[in-house]
């Protein structure tokens, strides 16, 4: 049934329904105690015999008999797999402050298992070779599939991958059934699924307690990384306008659990780069759900936050000098990606999306005709694009200040041609006053062109 909202103003109870509020029996208060690693960790953490003090909280709550039993279950279970996995020890007798359990001591100071497969995570990292140029975004993917899924993100993915492969299929003359069956094996990207998908496997024979369909590869922080995609280039790709707080909410449970649970050895300067970069996305976004956790981490107070203050806007986004460097490194080299493709309206729709973003819009100097005619000099000069991990590196970007001055900053972007003269660049601008004033990366390519 469809209800009329009352007009503003108008009173919907009457003396009956107070009288019956009165009267009535209090709604009774229900025990929602949950054990989980984050809690085990913290009692481990505390000085004392950790068992004991855990069999008192499982024995002495608010819980039925049921519940309580319930809850020893859980914690025993959680205990085992944190032996198990090497993130707690037994320690041969209790130290000066009575422990009889100790947390490995290669793990971060903040350190923290805040998602139920975390240490499933911890596991499937040490699968992963440490010398691949995808190690870091292979540790992303590990973590991301521990996450909760955010299904409005993972549908538009899959509808735009369905909507690809439609189009393939279409072009290689495929019939129709046959493109409708097709369809059923084609999902939103799944990194690392068959190797994940073998693990948890192996891993639940010895940890059966733990659910058979909890595992879910996905890839959201990932293909903003590779795709130098900002928070509002993602609402406004897959059309999440009405889901914003659900990926922002995602987002920031792949921030802290990247840096709160990912040990020393699995880290690298670019997953640092890439924890720095979806860090301060996040804040420029929405800061309060980093400043309500810094709070919380840091009681002290030592801790500025902005977000109580309405008034009080975040911090500049160039403040970040690391994670702003890193949003240029990876703009320029999305450009370098789509230019070894090809891909003429990607790159100018681009352009138009990094304009939109001042007010007023800025010029888009790089339209598609400016990007044809450059790419088709380039390719009269070579065959290819390099996109090694050479092509990457530090030596093929610069950015310096404009030598117009004022706080701007001019990139170029070097592409590593396959006879290596280094002959051809990508330049652009960047507006810092116009970055800070929108919390996102302003850079427009100014042009393409030999050296």
């Amino acid at each position: 049934m469809q209800r009329v909202k009352p007009e503003a103003g108008q009173i919907v109870w009457n003396e009956a329904t107070f009288d019956k509020l009165v009267a009535s029996a209090p709604e009774p208060l229900v025990s929602r105690m949950h054990v989980d690693n984050a809690m085990i960790l913290n009692v481990i953490a505390r000085p004392g015999d950790a068992v004991r003090s855990l069999s008192r909280l499982t024995r002495d709550n608010h819980e039925d008999a049921a519940g309580r039993a319930r809850l020893a279950r859980r914690a025993i279970r959680l205990g085992r797999s944190l032996l198990d996995s090497g993130v707690v020890v037994r320690l041969p007798e209790p130290d000066a402050e009575g422990r009889t359990l100790a947390l490995t001591v290669e793990l971060p100071e903040d350190f923290a298992l805040n998602q139920p497969l975390a240490h499933f995570a911890l596991a499937a990292l040490e699968l992963l070779d440490p010398d691949a140029p995808t190690h870091a975004l292979d540790v992303v993917s590990v973590v991301e599939s521990v996450l909760d899924s955010p299904k409005p993100v993972l549908l538009a993915q899959q509808w735009e991958a369905r909507g690809e492969a439609v189009a393939e299929m279409k072009a290689d003359g495929m019939d129709y059934e046959d493109r409708m069956d097709a369809l059923e094996d084609v999902h939103w990207p799944q990194p690392l699924a068959e190797l994940l998908g073998a693990a948890y496997e192996a891993y639940r024979q010895s940890h059966p307690w733990l659910p058979e369909d909890a595992l879910a590869p996905k890839s959201v922080v990932r293909t903003m990384w590779e795709q130098a995609m900002s928070f509002t280039d993602l609402i406004s790709r897959y059309k999440l306008a009405r889901s914003e707080g659900v990926v922002l909410r995602y987002l920031s449970d792949a921030y802290r659990t990247l840096r709160q649970t990912v040990p020393d050895a699995h880290r690298d300067p670019e997953l640092d780069e890439l924890i720095d970069w979806l860090g301060e996305t996040i804040r420029q976004t929405d800061s309060s759900l980093l400043d309500e956790w810094e709070a919380l981490t840091h009681p002290d107070g030592t801790v500025v936050t902005t977000s109580r203050d309405a008034a009080a806007p975040p911090r500049p986004l160039t403040a970040n000098d690391r994670a702003f460097r890193a949003m240029i490194r990876r703009a320029m080299w999305r450009r370098v990606e789509l230019a070894a493709r090809d891909d003429i309206q990607a790159l100018y729709a681009v352009e138009r999306v990094c304009a939109a973003l001042t007010d007023p819009p800025g010029q888009v100097v790089m339209d598609a005709a400016a990007w044809d005619a450059a790419l088709g000099d380039y390719w009269a000069d070579h065959a290819e694009v390099g996109l090694d991990a050479d092509a990457r590196g530090p030596a093929y970007l610069s950015i310096e200040p404009h030598p117009d001055g004022g706080r701007r900053w001019a990139v170029r972007q070097t592409l590593a041609d396959p006879a290596g003269d280094r002959d051809w660049v990508i330049e652009a601008d960047v507006d810092l006053d116009a970055s800070d004033a929108v919390g996102e990366l302003v850079l427009l390519t100014t042009a393409m062109r030999r050296m």
